[in-house]
């Protein structure tokens, strides 16, 4: 017998058992459709090369999460995701911003610290579709974070839980380069460096609002990375690794 597909598979499920494996067909269609998505950009980011663009010329998504905490491998998970895209040395109008629905209580002082509550996320989005979509925004391009070890930990978490992969974007952060730059710096935390290169402090602890501060520095450091001889994205990886030899 011929497999029914779309709309008649969907009627053939209804006239079996109801709407509800019906339904369930429709979303597992989807589920496989988001993960296929997220698989294909993660290929399409290992292909690309991006080492002989120009700094002032390179795009960049860079983004922030805001998590329950620090441990995705205790159970923390990702309650918000901004991300700003960068065109070499601006800030394009083009943001990204959700909360993710955690499928647990936000601890009380994460609530203080970043305004998200419990009932906030019961109405956001699941993780499967938060990722889809950040990465529908993101594409190939490079990724920006400050402190980026923390990111990348949740990122490759929620990524393999929900479509058994790692990320594959390249990822460069703002300490790392800020460390390389001024060595001599006591201090590498966000609020300091803000205040350092006097970038207005707008509201911390905001996924987007944290990226577009984070964008700002970004954007200051590849500045001084340019005057200081370091024209490439190659080239900088070249600085910075040879920064931690």
């Amino acid at each position: 017998m011929k497999e029914p597909r779309g709309f008649e598979r969907i009627w053939h499920l209804y006239r079996q058992g109801g709407w509800a494996p019906a339904l369930a067909s429709v979303f597992d269609a989807r589920t496989a459709q988001q993960m296929a998505f997220i698989r294909s950009v993660m290929r399409e980011s290992r292909r690309n090369d991006w080492f002989d663009r120009r700094l002032d010329e390179l795009e960049v998504v860079v983004f922030d999460l805001e998590t329950t905490g620090f441990f995705p491998h205790a159970g923390d998970e990702i309650i918000s995701i901004g991300a700003v895209l960068v065109h070499g040395e601006r800030i394009g109008d083009e943001k990204f911003y959700t909360l993710v629905n955690p499928r647990r209580d936000v601890p009380e002082n994460i609530q203080q610290l970043t305004g998200i509550t419990d009932e906030m996320v019961r109405a956001a989005p699941e993780l499967l579709d938060a990722l889809h979509d950040f990465l529908r925004f993101v594409r190939h391009r490079v990724l920006v974070a400050h402190g980026s070890g923390h990111d990348k930990r949740f990122l490759n978490s929620a990524l393999w839980r929900t479509s058994k992969i790692n990320l594959a974007h390249r990822l460069l952060d703002c300490i790392m380069l800020a460390k390389w730059l001024f060595p001599d710096r006591g201090r590498y935390d966000l609020d300091t460096l803000l205040a350092d290169f006097g970038i207005e402090i707008t509201r911390r602890h905001h996924a987007l609002e944290d990226a577009v501060m984070t964008a700002h520095l970004w954007i200051k450091l590849v500045r001084e990375a340019f005057r200081r001889g370091v024209p490439t994205l190659g080239d900088l990886y070249l600085q910075l690794g040879r920064s931690l030899a």
